[in-house]
């Protein structure tokens, strides 16, 4: 099983802070059956509603998870949270496209949590896993076609370097149609206790194997 660690400068900053996983096998990923692509939709529709009365701000993972980037050195205006990337499309009135199960799923979970969710595609990840702060020497081209550096700021990374990170992950390690195993990082809220933390990766996990089969196992790291 691939092996998921804090490093010493996360822990140094943020005692309390945790990493979920969530790591499939055998997977089928393919467009979302009609069952998920409705409760996408409903779910859109419904937050888009929600979020014309209310401020981000009123939403505590979206004010921890800001927090979090500021006591690490990002400034959460320039480079935000996935999750709040996400709620703040809905809150303009764009709605968020398909793209296959996976991450259709993922996006799902991220805004039910409001927390950053990275999917990746286990078989393009060389070795163990470890989640860092950054130097100016960590960068990748991201999903939406830049290159991203990671001075100070949180990231995943392998043997060949990092490759996912709470605001953009890497083409590297993308999921498509043809992943058969993968791996969800789940940045959760170092405010949660262990067993809530738990739960909601186990509630997760579940969800997204209940779509794609295969097996699953899941826990958290602190």
């Amino acid at each position: 099983m691939t092996k998921i660690t804090l490093a010493p400068s996360i822990k140094e900053i943020y005692p309390d802070f945790k990493i979920g996983y969530a790591i499939y096998h055998n997977i089928v990923v393919e467009k979302s059956p009609q069952m998920v692509r409705g409760r996408f939709q409903f779910y859109q529709e419904t937050m888009m509603m929600d979020l014309e009365q209310t401020d981000l701000k009123s939403f505590p993972p979206v004010t921890e998870w800001r927090s979090i980037f500021k006591k690490f050195g990002t400034d959460p205006a320039r480079y935000r949270p996935s999750s709040e990337s996400l709620l703040r499309r809905l809150k303009k009135g764009s709605s968020i496209p398909l793209v296959h199960s996976a991450v259709d799923i993922n996006n799902l979970l991220s805004l039910q949590y409001k927390i950053p969710i990275g999917i990746y595609d286990l078989d393009q990840i060389k070795g163990d896993i470890m989640v860092d702060s950054g130097n100016d020497l960590s960068s990748y081209e991201g999903l939406n076609g830049r290159e991203m550096s990671f001075d100070h700021k949180i990231h995943s990374l392998d043997q060949k370097g990092a490759f996912g990170s709470p605001i953009v992950d890497s083409k590297r390690t993308a999921v498509t149609e043809n992943t058969t195993n993968a791996i969800q990082l789940f940045y959760l809220q170092p405010s949660l206790s262990l067993s809530e933390c738990k739960k909601l990766v186990t509630a997760s996990a579940e969800m997204f194997h209940q779509i794609h089969g295969g097996n699953v196992e899941n826990g958290v790291s602190s």
